[in-house]
């Protein structure tokens, strides 16, 4: 296992000061960047340990915030904050670039090389970035099957993997055609894993505190879902390429 170090960081967002936990990989070069994006109940330990687990394979990643430095474990209180939000496809895209500006000022970041994955809520703000034009070179959702305002999926410029539940009833099947029938009819990149058996944020360990319903976690599926995020990186992010390498 590589040597990383990581720091939290501080920036605005959303009316609040976030705070980003940044995990940088060994050596001193210019390396590929990976925003990631939590689950509606906000940055967790989770998130982290994605950020170290892609900054030891050579990413500089960067797992962002959605609510301030908080996680909002109550469910009302995570949908009442939630629900305006995904309804905002400006304020999504706020979040988001508030982030990527974080990450791009990262002396060890290439800003050429930088992709956008996300869970939930964190899901929706990574495809939001790609629906704004901005130049990333993959955007990967799982839970996070949100379409956006007509005609502005055309904005994308990169691959799209998307993974699902087949038992999701948070994002059921006219969630899934939607968004499939947007990224196809805007000729984007795209692919649907639809994870059999597998409910909402099935690939989130269980939590200790009261969820909303459909919600349930899939060890089997979290692990592939992990591999195959893995696998849109090294296909549009490859760690051997460009400066730094």
């Amino acid at each position: 296992m590589t040597t990383i170090t990581t720091r939290t960081v501080d920036y605005p967002a959303d009316g609040l000061t976030m705070t980003g936990h940044l995990a940088l990989p060994a050596g001193t070069g210019r390396r590929p960047a990976v925003l990631i994006g939590p689950e509606g109940m906000g940055l967790s330990d989770v998130e982290r340990r994605r950020a170290d687990a892609l900054a030891e394979l050579g990413y500089v990643a960067l797992a962002f915030d959605l609510h301030g430095g908080r996680y909002l474990a109550e469910p009302q209180e995570m949908l009442a904050r939630c629900m305006p939000l995904l309804a905002d496809p400006d304020r999504m895209r706020g979040i988001g670039h508030a982030a990527l500006d974080v990450l791009r000022a990262e002396p060890r970041t290439d800003p050429d090389r930088i992709a956008a994955i996300g869970y939930g809520t964190g899901g929706a703000v990574a495809l939001e970035l790609g629906r704004a034009g901005v130049d990333l070179r993959a955007i990967g959702t799982v839970n996070g099957l949100v379409t956006g305002r007509p005609g502005e999926a055309g904005n994308i410029r990169c691959p799209v993997w998307a993974g699902v539940g087949s038992e999701d009833p948070i994002m059921p099947p006219a969630q899934r055609s939607a968004f499939t029938a947007e990224m196809q009819g805007a000729g984007v990149d795209w692919r649907l894993t639809v994870y059999g058996g597998a409910l909402h944020a099935f690939h989130h360990p269980p939590v200790d505190h009261p969820t909303v319903p459909g919600v349930g976690h899939h060890p089997r599926h979290a692990e592939r879902s992990w591999r195959d995020v893995l696998a849109l990186l090294a296909e549009c992010l490859p760690l051997a390429e460009g400066p730094g390498a």
